[in-house]
């Protein structure tokens, strides 16, 4: 881009825009040290964010700044569209406003301070000149920082208590009068992983969290054909998304999901109309816990998936007999946990080994003692079957 012809402001015989400039990389290092070191919310908030989104902005000023003394023209209001992003997502982690504010109040002295250093009389011009234009710059950041902060607590706020919650709430009670639902919904079950920045207590743990379920979210709006319906918190909740699209968009959504937030997702999930919701929370909800009772890995799963385990979880006079066929195996838990990774690894006798941190023929010895113990055969199909359905009957029975 060519700059245009202005005498450049000096201080110190220094170009003053050339100067920050050069020192933006420098400066902004510091300035981001001294946010953690004396701004406690700063110093909570997880490494990724600090050297990402905080160092960017705090840079990005910096230069739009030095744009500002070269042209020597003030800044304008529709300058700052990058600082009411950065302002939007702070909102939406909860960060407080006096100590974002607060943040940018230190990042401009600190650039003052090295505009001005070394100053004298000769420099008083140019130095008032700098400063009309510096306070003016921070009257319109701090007015459009504040403005966009508000104006995303006061969507929140108005959604939790809003058309979007109380739909929500008369389609898990299955009365949707005097409500406009979607034609069909995908009903979501979802489990998530910790992320490493939520381990401990205290706000960095508070602001993870608050930014693994944002990053969900948006990846749930993606899909659905208006914003999805959540409950959501760290652990997970329920998810109904107006859904016109099939089975494998939702597996993208889960795996997609997944990778915005960094963390393991399992969904469990069900395609219905809003008179089948209040069921398919329900239905899902059992698919959930047969999922994490098996220890299956993340993913997306829906009862076809589950169908032997989800019968067999049903009450029936054969749970209990099913169950008894391992229960030779009730004081070898080796054998029982053996058993689980072979089945759950296809008689792959390698993988169950590396699971379980044995030799491939340490696994071939212990499934000679399962059989000779149990009298099935996991060799045999019909044997394999048994044994697959003892594994689901104690599971339920417990």
């Amino acid at each position: 881009m060519t700059r245009d012809k202005t005498p450049a402001l000096r201080v110190a015989g220094r170009p003053m825009a050339a100067h920050l400039r050069v020192r933006a990389p420098l400066l902004t290092r510091r300035v981001v040290a001294r946010l953690l070191a004396e701004l406690p919310v700063y110093a909570e908030l997880p490494q990724e964010e600090v050297a990402g989104d905080i160092a960017g902005i705090v840079q990005h000023s910096l230069r739009q700044f030095a744009d500002v003394l070269e042209r020597r023209r003030p800044a304008r209001a529709a300058d700052f569209a990058r600082q009411r992003d950065s302002a939007a997502l702070r909102a939406e982690e909860g960060v407080p406003l006096d100590a974002i504010l607060a943040a940018y109040q230190i990042g401009a002295a600190m650039a003052w301070e090295e505009l001005t250093a070394g100053a004298g009389p000769a420099d008083l011009p140019a130095f008032q000149e700098a400063l009309g234009y510096f306070l003016d710059f921070q009257r319109l950041l701090t007015s459009a920082v504040s403005a966009a902060y508000l104006e995303v607590r006061q969507i929140l706020d108005s959604q939790e208590h809003g058309g979007r919650h109380a739909l929500m709430t008369a389609l898990l009670a299955g009365d949707t009068a005097g409500h406009r639902p979607a034609p069909r919904y995908a009903v979501l079950t979802l489990v998530f992983g910790r992320h490493p920045d939520e381990a401990g207590a205290g706000q960095r743990a508070r602001i993870a969290a608050r930014r693994k379920i944002r990053r969900v979210r948006t990846a749930l709006d993606a899909v659905a054909d208006e914003p999805a319906l959540t409950a959501l918190d760290a652990s997970g909740g329920t998810a109904l998304l107006p859904f016109s699209a099939g089975w494998e968009t939702l597996h993208d959504l889960v795996a997609g999901a997944a990778k915005a937030a960094d963390i393991e997702v399992t969904a469990a999930a069900e395609i219905t109309g809003p008179a089948g919701v209040p069921g398919a929370v329900a239905q899902t909800g059992e698919i959930m816990d047969l999922v994490r009772r098996a220890g299956r890995p993340p993913g997306l799963y829906r009862l076809a998936d589950v169908l032997l385990d989800y019968q067999l979880s049903r009450p029936s006079g054969a749970l209990a007999p099913l169950a008894a066929l391992l229960a030779p195996l009730d004081r070898r838990p080796d054998l029982l946990r053996t058993l689980e990774r072979y089945l759950a690894f296809d008689l792959d006798r390698r993988a169950t080994g590396a699971a379980l941190h044995v030799h491939p023929n340490t696994v071939a010895y212990r499934v000679r003692r399962i059989s000779a113990l149990t009298g099935l055969d996991p060799g045999r199909p019909g044997d394999l079957r048994l044994l697959n359905a003892a594994l689901v009957a104690r599971r339920s029975l417990r």
